[in-house]
Parts: structure tokens; sequence; C-alpha cells
């Protein structure tokens, strides 16, 4: 069975192999005008579908290692959530609109999973002196998410996040599909919505 790396090799290879045949016949055909229009179109048609494939290239999760609040060892590039789509909202715990978005997850969160069995991840970016303080407050506000720690912004670092709360939704194979940073009251209605948008 190919994956999905290998089927992105795959096609890489295809369309260099495509583009060298087009510029080979394209030279080839060069002194006739009829010819080189054609070959123009094919080769413009190759380009579009190589850039089109590019963006689902690179939305695969980084491979960074963080830890759940109880110590285990978590990669997250293997993230999934059994072919489901899932949500991964970076927040800290001194971060206000961090908490009051993921308040406002959480009060329809049962409702999401039974809707389109979503899961969202919650990563801490917290620094290492208080990391000890993010456990109190999921507890505090009950929330139910699976909670990853990057205390080293190591996995906010190879997203490029500058500035939270910033979440991202992946689809049933992890791939990133949407991305969002900021929190105004509501916003979360738009993530459900590219949830729906995944099934």
């Amino acid at each position: 069975m190919v994956n999905g790396k290998q089927k992105e090799v795959f096609l890489y290879i295809f369309y260099i192999f495509m583009l060298r045949f087009v510029s080979f016949c394209y030279f080839c055909g060069r002194n006739n005008k009829q010819k080189q229009g054609e070959m123009n179109k094919l080769l413009l048609i190759l380009l579009l579908a190589l850039f089109a494939n590019i963006p689902s290239a690179q939305a695969q999760l980084p491979a960074v290692t963080l830890k759940t609040m109880d110590g285990q060892t978590v990669r997250t590039d293997t993230l999934s959530n059994g072919g489901k789509p899932f949500i991964i909202d970076f927040f800290a715990t001194w971060c206000k609109p961090c908490n009051r978005e993921l308040d406002a997850i959480a009060e329809v969160y049962d409702e999401w999973r039974e809707e389109t069995g979503v899961k969202i991840f919650a990563v801490s970016i917290d620094q290492a002196q208080n990391v000890n303080k993010v456990k109190p407050l999921v507890n505090n506000h009950g929330w139910e998410y699976d909670v990853l720690l990057d205390p080293n912004g190591d996995l906010k670092r190879a997203l490029g996040i500058q500035m939270i709360p910033f979440v991202i939704v992946c689809d049933g194979q992890g791939n990133m599909v949407y991305k969002h940073n900021g929190y105004t009251d509501g916003a979360e209605t738009e993530l459900i919505e590219k949830v729906r948008e995944l099934l």
C-alpha cells in the first residue's frame, strides 16, 4: 500500500519527467509555430498541476517531540484521530484570549465530538518554569482536551507561529488544512465549519 509520502515522491518524479519531456518536445519543434503554441500550453498545464500539489506536500506536521502532562513522550508527526479531523490549539496559562477560546470550545466540545468525531490537542507553550501551572489550569477549567507541553517552543518555532492563540485544523490524514491566529468571541464556529468540510 502506498502511503502519502511515497505518493508525493512519485508525483514529483512524474512531473519532473513530464517537464523534461515537454522541454525536449519544445526544443525539437521550436521552428514550427503551431507546435510551439501547443507545447507552451502543455508546459503551462504541467506547471500548474505541479504547483497545485506543492501545498499538500508541505502541509504535514513537523516531527517534534512533546510531552503530555503525565510525562509521556509524543511525536507531533504521529498525531492522529483514527482517520477523523483534529484540531491543534496553542495556548499558555498567561494568555487570556487563549483561555477564553478554549473555554468557548469546551462548551460545545461534546456536541462537536458527537457530530464529527473531532479531537482537540491543546499545546501549552508555557516555559519550563511555568509548566507546573498547566495542569491546575486545565483541571480548574474542566478542559477535556489532550494537553501537550511545548516548553522550549520547538513545535511553535517549527510552524513559524508568532503569536497565540493559534489554531490548526488537520484532516484525517494529519495534513494541515487551515490555520488561524487570534481569538474573537464566536470564532470557534469557524473551526467547526472547517472540520465539517473535511467529512
